[in-house]
This record gives C-alpha cells, sequence and structure tokens, in this order.
C-alpha cells in the first residue's frame, strides 16, 4: 500500500484541519461539513496527479487545443453517514465519477469496549476494472474499512482502489495494509498516533457522522 500524507507537506489543507479539531468550530455543523468537504477537494486534486490521461483535441470558438484529459472511469464510494461530506468534496472535481454507498457501523458486544462491523446497505454501479475511490473520513481501527472491502469484492474486483481518509491512526494503517491489495493507494489529511480503549482516534476530532449530522440513538 502506498500512504499519501498530505500534511508532510505545510498548506491551507492544515487550516481546514485544525478547524474541525477545534470544540468551538465543531459547533457549527455546517462549518464542520463544509471543512470536511473542502479537504475532500484538496485531496481529490492532489489523487487526480496520480492518475491516467491521454492526450485530447478539445475545439474552441478560434480553434484546437490537444490536452490531457482523465481516462479513469471511477466509481466514488462512501461509507454512510459520515462519509457524505467527503464524498460530496470529491465528487466536486470528479464529476463525471459513478456513485456508490455502502453502510457501516460498530455493534458493541458483550465484552467491554468490543465490537463488531455490520455492514447492511450496498448500492453500487458496476465496479469491475474500473478506479475506486473509497472515502472515510476516520480510519481508526480499520476494521470498518476492511469489512466494507469484503462486501464490495462480492460485486466485483476494482482496477485499484484509492482510500480516502481525513485523519487515520497509525494502528488503523498498519490493520489495513494486511487486508487490502499491494497497489491500494491511501491518501489522508493527517495521521495521528493511537486509538483510545474504544477504538476512537486520540487526539481526532470525535465522532465524525455526529458532528456532521447531529448525535445518533
Amino acid at each position: 500500500m502506498k500512504i499519501h500524507n498530505l500534511t508532510q507537506q505545510p498548506s491551507v489543507l492544515n487550516t481546514f484541519i485544525a478547524e474541525i479539531r477545534d470544540p468551538k468550530i465543531q459547533k457549527d455543523s455546517l462549518r464542520f461539513r463544509r471543512n470536511i468537504e473542502r479537504i475532500g477537494e484538496v485531496i481529490g486534486y492532489e489523487l487526480s496527479k496520480d492518475l491516467l490521461y491521454k492526450y485530447q483535441e478539445v475545439t474552441t470558438p478560434l480553434g484546437v487545443k490537444k490536452m490531457q484529459l482523465l481516462q479513469n472511469e471511477v466509481v466514488l464510494c462512501s461509507i454512510l453517514r459520515a462519509g457524505l461530506p467527503l464524498h460530496q468534496g470529491l465528487l466536486n472535481y470528479f464529476d463525471a465519477a459513478e456513485n456508490a454507498f455502502i453502510s457501516a457501523y460498530r455493534k458493541p458486544l458483550k465484552a467491554a469496549d468490543d465490537f463488531e462491523i455490520i455492514v447492511e446497505y450496498f448500492a453500487t454501479p458496476s465496479i469491475e476494472n474500473k478506479t475506486m475511490l473509497l472515502a472515510d473520513p476516520m480510519l481508526a481501527t480499520g476494521q470498518s474499512l476492511v469489512a466494507v472491502y469484503n462486501a464490495i469484492k462480492e460485486q466485483g474486483i476494482p482496477k485499484e482502489i484509492h482510500i480516502v481518509a481525513v485523519i487515520a491512526a497509525k494502528e488503523g494503517i498498519e490493520f489495513i495494509k494486511n487486508h487490502f491489495p499491494e497497489n491500494t493507494h491511501l491518501w489522508v489529511a493527517a495521521i495521528d498516533d493511537t486509538l483510545d480503549k474504544k477504538g476512537y482516534i486520540i487526539p481526532g476530532i470525535g465522532d465524525a457522522g455526529d458532528l456532521a449530522f447531529g448525535t445518533k440513538l
């Protein structure tokens, strides 16, 4: 797996990440969603540099110009519900992408702090031999992404997978390395050091889904 950590090079991206971490700014759910969307736009632009292009002629009112245009058949798949603002940011840049949505949630087990990942819903176009962008804002333990990937494989095998995350924990990155194909790319806006005993990223941001859309039962 190739890891692209975008905060290794300082940029305005750091401002958006700082704001989604700040509890005072987090209270504005509209601003939180927009910042996640903007992070998706930045990652989408950087990710686009790694895709395939071909020279094509574009006819203008005054002549013809050859330009390198994207050739990949892109399917953008987001994990509900937290992935929706990130999905929109990526879709702003890959506006011709097909769209897929998959649900994944933690189901508590009897043992304290233990859980299993339940995948119940998957709506997708054909993904066979296409370029999949798999969006999930928080890569914590990595178990959700692996459960989602196992469900995706039942519908076809993408040509390549680009995982897009806002914040990832080192432990989660190490976990998914062992479960995704070798040619998978991980695009992440920030990497944090550790998880707490419940499997949440520290320092992280909290629950991205709740911050974007309100608390759930």
